[in-house]
């Protein structure tokens, strides 16, 4: 084979390396805006403890949410996108990644961070497919639609409770919400959220993945409400 053949194959392979590789750009692209336009199966509402947040590590930098005081139980920690295998995150969303700081201050009896507004809005809410202002009023609906159990509205002590216990409270108070629709976490034995599955229309649904991520132990502490 002659050398100039061998450097016109060189070439030719060069183009199609480089015509390859914007094809793979044009498809991921295209995937991403598939999932910034809603492309996912249901959500989960992530109602967390928020004591035992205030007691760890990341919680000890959020003073709006673990100032003096404390006065939290369960808050919204975000409402997720969600796919029966794993989930989107972070997605290229035509709103952008930022949202006006009115937007998380009406948030703030539900979600009392704007930390955690701003970033739930970047990891979950540029994935729904929703501007900022209609997201977060999908957060809030979602929220209306769960009655928080009683005993768990105040704690004045540290309280152990099963994880199955708190469970079934929640399904008690909430008599349509099914087993197979609410996962109760934990993190160094302590409680550490709720999260419920909903449809699109937020009425609950199974969601055997989140399911499975429940907590194992047996029992969990969960820290007191301060005032």
């Amino acid at each position: 084979m002659s050398q100039r053949l061998k450097s016109l194959l060189v070439i030719l392979v060069l183009i199609a390396a480089v015509g390859y590789s914007a094809w793979q750009n044009q498809n991921k692209s295209s995937t991403d805006q598939t999932v910034a336009l809603g492309d996912f199966d249901f959500y989960v509402l992530a109602l967390s403890w928020s004591p035992t947040f205030c007691a760890e590590e990341s919680g000890a930098n959020d003073k709006e949410q673990c100032g003096t005081g404390r006065p939290y139980a369960f808050v919204v920690h975000g409402l997720w996108p969600q796919n029966e295998r794993d989930f989107p995150a972070d997605c290229d969303s035509k709103f952008g990644t930022r949202i006006e700081g009115s937007i998380a201050d009406n948030m703030l009896d539900i979600m009392p961070s704007r930390d955690l507004v701003f970033y739930q809005w970047r990891k979950h809410g540029t994935c729904s497919g929703l501007s900022p202002k209609d997201y977060f009023a999908l957060v809030r609906k979602a929220k209306q639609q769960i009655f928080i159990p009683r005993q768990f509205v105040k704690l004045t002590d540290f309280t152990t409770v099963a994880p199955s216990e708190v469970e079934r409270s929640f399904i008690g108070a909430n008599p349509s919400l099914q087993q197979n629709a609410i996962a109760v976490t934990c993190s160094n034995r302590y409680l550490k959220e709720v999260r419920i599955c909903m449809d699109k229309s937020l009425s609950f649904r199974s969601c055997a993945e989140v399911d499975a991520k429940s907590c194992r132990a047996t029992k969990t502490i969960m820290p007191p409400v301060r005032s």
